[in-house]
């Protein structure tokens, strides 16, 4: 796999992020090639990874073992009109735009024929900590061909619907920034409580981590997690008191099914 030839179409935050976990892991940075519109990014990224970089979409695929679609998915059906006649039939192409079917995606590129993969990525990826929801109905090789760019970058998941890829971008794509937000209003009302924002910063970020590992490692669910850290009585369940008589699981709720309503439209 590592000298296969990889083509990213868009040089934005999630084309570095796994750009950096490939290079990471050891894949050779010159079978790499980014294009993007931008001629500064493309230096920065050439620069720190020794990717190669072409402004020439349709160029950039034609010897490309897989094309990775890192653009919005709001031009990703103009993009594929202009390249789908140039992609290799045994290419494996990965589209990470949020909404867009296979088919929709295939029709653009005017290509029943192409080999396609949808990933749900979201940004810890940049530090290797991503997760990445895949969903496909190609052969297994083409599917394994995707798992790989994606597992550099953090953990790795498959659905077997593509629908369920809405409630994806729903909780773990559009989830980094709840918990950015969280975090934000943490700072901010222990700023009010008299810490310094360089504390109060530091305190709800490393809070953050080290319950975010707690979740990963501990083997517990959030539920037991929460259970085990609330004595009654005490500091953490009169603050969770405050929580739930503002309806804070159901604002979740609504929130989540307000951006899966959005990933329908997109699409």
């Amino acid at each position: 796999m590592k000298a296969k030839k990889i083509t990213l179409i868009g040089g934005g935050n999630m084309a570095e992020a796994l750009i950096a976990g490939l290079v990471r892991a050891g894949h050779e940075a010159t079978n790499i090639t980014v294009t993007d519109t931008d001629p500064t990014k493309l230096n920065a990224l050439a620069t720190q990874y020794g990717v190669q970089t072409t402004s020439d979409n349709a160029a950039a695929v034609t010897r490309a073992d897989m094309v990775v679609l890192a653009v919005k998915p709001q031009v990703i059906t103009d993009v594929l009109k202009d390249i789908g006649h140039a992609i290799p039939p045994s290419a494996t192409v990965v589209s990470i735009a949020a909404g867009v079917g296979i088919q929709k995606l295939k029709g653009a590129a005017n290509r029943d024929d192409l080999f396609m993969i949808r990933v749900m990525p979201n940004t810890p990826a940049m530090l290797g900590a991503g997760m990445s929801v895949l969903f496909g109905d190609a052969p297994k090789a083409h599917k394994d061909a995707a798992e790989y760019v994606l597992a550099a970058s953090g953990e790795t998941a498959w659905v077997d619907n593509e629908n369920e890829l809405h409630a994806v971008t729903a909780l773990s794509g559009s989830g980094p920034a709840y918990f950015f937000l969280l975090a934000e209003a943490m700072q901010a009302a222990g700023e009010s409580l008299g810490l310094s924002k360089e504390l109060a910063a530091k305190l709800a970020n490393q809070t953050a981590l080290g319950a975010g590992k707690m979740l990963a490692e501990s083997g517990r669910d959030a539920a037991t997690l929460r259970a085990q850290v609330t004595s009654p009585g005490g500091t953490t369940q009169a603050a969770l008191d405050i929580m739930y008589e503002n309806e804070l699981p159901i604002t979740v709720r609504k929130a989540m099914q307000a951006a899966h309503k959005r990933s329908r439209e997109l699409g």
